[in-house]
C-alpha cells in the first residue's frame, strides 16, 4: 500500500510489475460483524489534521506487562511502537507516520514495519487508532499485513506503547471493502469507544495500476 489515486481511500498496494503469491489463495471476504456496524458506535469529529483519504500501501514477543487498553479518564496513551497479532505470525515495529505532501496517508517503506496515524487516536484513548502497512512489494515481498485477509473473530492484537505496557485487543470484524466506498469518517473518527483498526490491500491485483482494487479492514475491540 503506497500513495493511492486521489479518492481511492485507504491505500495502493506497491506491487510493481505483477503481485507476489498471496493472493493466489483468497479468505472468504469477510467475518464477523460488518466493518460499519463495528465502528457504529463512534462518533466522527474533526481530527487534528484532516484523515488522508489513502494510506499508499523477529522473534516471539517477550512476555508483556498487561494493562486494560481503555486508559484511566483523561491519561493521555503513550504512542504505540509494536503490533503483534500472533494468530497471524504478525510481529511488527510500529511508527508513527503523518500525511504526505500529495495528501496520502504515510507508509514506512520497508514493508516489515506498519505505520500508525499519528493525527488520529492513540490505542487505547477515545476513538479509532487506524494502522495500516503494506500487504507486499515486488521487491521486498511480502508485507508485514499479509495474513490480514485471515484475521478472525477472536484472535487477539496486542499493541506495544513507548513505555513497554501493552494492550489487548480482540478482533470483531474482517471486511474487503472497495476503496472508493470506505467510510473514512468513522475509520478516522476520533471520539466515541476506542477502537483499534488494522489497514492493508487485498482483491484483484490491477496491472494498469499496479496495485489493489480493495482493502482489507479488521476492527478489533478492547479485552475488558
Amino acid at each position: 500500500m503506497r500513495r493511492a489515486a486521489a479518492g481511492a481511500a485507504l491505500g495502493l498496494a506497491l506491487a510493481i510489475g505483477v503481485p507476489v503469491t498471496w493472493q493466489l489463495t483468497r479468505e472468504p471476504a469477510s467475518a464477523g460483524a460488518s466493518v460499519e456496524q463495528a465502528l457504529s458506535a463512534s462518533i466522527p469529529s474533526a481530527p487534528a489534521e484532516p484523515p488522508p483519504p489513502a494510506p499508499t500501501a523477529s522473534g516471539p514477543l517477550p512476555e508483556p506487562t498487561v494493562r486494560d487498553a481503555a486508559p484511566a479518564p483523561g491519561a493521555t496513551a503513550p504512542a504505540p511502537v509494536r503490533l503483534a497479532v500472533p494468530a497471524l505470525d504478525v510481529d511488527a515495529p510500529l511508527d508513527p507516520v503523518g500525511v504526505a505532501a500529495d495528501g496520502q496517508m504515510e507508509l514506512p517503506e520497508d514493508v516489515s514495519r506498519v505505520g500508525w496515524y499519528r493525527f488520529g487516536a492513540v490505542p487505547g484513548a477515545p476513538g479509532s487508532a487506524v494502522v495500516a502497512g503494506h500487504v507486499d512489494d515486488a521487491e521486498q515481498g511480502l508485507g508485514a499485513l499479509s495474513r490480514l485477509r485471515e484475521a478472525a473473530p477472536g484472535d487477539e492484537v496486542l499493541v506495544t506503547d513507548a513505555t513497554g505496557a501493552v494492550t489487548r485487543w480482540r478482533v470483531v470484524a474482517r471486511e474487503l471493502i472497495t476503496k472508493q466506498e470506505l467510510p473514512l469518517a468513522e475509520l478516522f473518527a476520533r471520539a466515541g469507544p476506542a477502537r483499534l483498526v488494522l489497514v492493508t490491500c487485498g482483491g484483484p491485483f490491477l496491472p494498469e495500476y499496479r496495485s489493489y482494487r480493495d482493502n482489507v479492514v479488521v476492527v478489533a475491540e478492547p479485552v475488558r
